[in-house]
């Protein structure tokens, strides 16, 4: 198994990543091809130690921006980085993708490269975030902001192999997050999905609300890529501002001060149980392969956790999961119309 890495790819690039892959090779002891400028990533594997073994270059010459559009993208940059991974893992060189770029890019040439999972109308992304005892995958957290029932259906039913075998739930409860519990809270989406979602085989709860997220009360929750993208978002500040509200008050007084020093490896683990970085990126859900999408601000920590996802996604045989759900459950959203959000995508490239 290799998981080909996007170096070029993130605010920090090349880097950090390079950094990280050297730490997910040593510590993971996983094969990496590094895709990007040979130049510029051999320089920065020069002042680092690593097994040369279990690292390879990929050279490309091109770069996807993080602020260009994904038809440009894919119209003008045949030797863009991300275009360049992606195309090993349809040529079999590689089994999965690790960007921390432009994600847009990296999702619309997912689907254009490798194609989507039979039956899926749209990919979506699933984030892990931290809850009070474990974790809770959220879906869709920016892939789509505008959903029907039927595609919010679809995205539950493709995390939940994800929630069984990365997060190992055996059961994974599903919830569609709303403004309350009761059946009658929530508008129209809510309700139909919720409809829909009673009728299948998943271990579904009904509504959820926002705080749950965090409360361990649900594994999967369930919502369109604007929702979710705003609590991805919101979740990382917060987390960033209570760390920054206790550094600050810790600092406050001598006190605290000597406080801190008996509580200073408490401290530590409760940063890294809220530190995005233990968490790596997002899998895109429902392309043919695997891609895990990271924040663009990745630092090399989370860039190796990026890179366990992936991992763990191949060697659980998520993509594969996903298609026997998506079967298992087709009867439940085969009313769903012939949506061309793609197939627009690639005409604009074609033209």
């Amino acid at each position: 198994m290799k998981i080909a890495v996007d170096a070029m790819g993130g605010d920090h690039a090349p880097a950090a990543v390079v950094k990280g892959a050297v730490l997910a090779a040593r510590e993971l002891g996983m094969p990496l091809i590094l895709v990007g400028n040979q130049d510029f990533i051999a320089r920065e594997l020069a002042g680092l130690t690593y097994n040369p073994d279990l690292i390879a270059i990929q050279h490309c010459t091109e770069v996807a921006g993080m602020g260009e559009s994904p038809i440009d993208v894919i119209r003008r940059k045949k030797d863009a980085s991300i275009r360049v991974a992606l195309e090993l893992v349809k040529n079999g060189q590689a089994q999965g993708v690790v960007s921390a770029g432009n994600s847009g890019a990296t999702m619309a040439l997912g689907v254009v490269i490798l194609g989507k999972l039979p039956g899926v109308e749209r990919p979506a992304l699933g984030a892990i975030l931290p809850s009070h005892y474990s974790s809770t995958l959220l879906i869709d957290v920016g892939a789509n902001v505008n959903c029907t029932a039927n595609q919010l259906v679809q995205f539950a039913v493709m995390a939940e192999p994800l929630a069984k075998y990365i997060m190992k739930r055996p059961n994974p409860r599903v919830g569609i997050i709303s403004i309350g519990e009761e059946e009658s809270k929530g508008n129209d989406l809510v309700h139909e999905t919720a409809e829909i979602l009673k009728k299948t085989s998943l271990n579904f709860i009904g509504n959820v609300e926002g705080r749950d997220i965090f409360s361990d009360k649900v594994d999967v929750i369930v919502c369109d890529g604007f929702v979710g993208n705003i609590c991805l978002k919101l979740s990382e500040g917060l987390a960033e501002t209570l760390k920054a509200m206790l550094k600050e008050e810790i600092g406050s007084s001598l006190t605290s001060k000597m406080g801190f020093l008996f509580m200073r490896s408490a401290f530590r683990r409760f940063s890294k149980r809220v530190d995005y970085a233990e968490y790596g990126g997002v899998p895109l859900l429902g392309v043919n392969g695997v891609v895990v999408v990271s924040h663009g601000a990745s630092n090399p920590r989370a860039i190796m956790n990026a890179i366990r996802v992936a991992g763990q996604a191949v060697q659980n045989r998520i993509s594969e999961h996903v298609l026997e759900g998506l079967q298992l459950h087709e009867a439940y959203y085969t009313k769903i119309k012939p949506h061309r959000f793609w197939d627009t995508i690639k005409r604009k490239i074609s033209t």
